[in-house]
């Protein structure tokens, strides 16, 4: 598994080697995730730089929780825009976003599949 998609060191420290939690945490971020990034499309579609902003910064904090560091730092870089006001490059961005997503998916399956045994 790659720490590229999500820092497992860094992570289980955060849940204090809790690997059943963090297997928790993968399920709600992904269900919280689909939520947000319809949030995000709509937003996108909207030219709505606030709500951009806000839903950005929040996926962006829900990445570093579960140090997402690839999908953490491609929301940042869509949260820098919005606050500067350009909507150029930003469905680049987010398509860069769910390839991210993808990844933390299948690195979930993969530590589900490795705790399970």
């Amino acid at each position: 598994m790659s720490d590229d998609i999500i820092d497992l060191e860094d992570v289980l420290e955060r849940v204090q080697g809790d690997k059943e939690l963090l297997s928790e945490l993968f399920d709600i971020y992904e269900e919280d995730f689909v939520i947000k990034r319809k949030a995000l499309e709509d937003a996108i579609a909207a030219h709505d730089i606030g709500k951009i902003k806000e839903v950005a910064h929040s996926m962006k904090g829900a990445s570093g929780n579960i140090s997402a560091k690839s999908l953490h730092a491609a929301c940042l870089k869509l949260e820098s825009l919005a606050k500067e006001g350009k909507t150029d490059g930003m469905q680049e961005v987010a398509n860069a976003i769910d390839g991210y997503f993808e990844q933390i998916k299948a690195f979930a399956v993969n530590f589900k599949k490795e705790l399970a045994g």
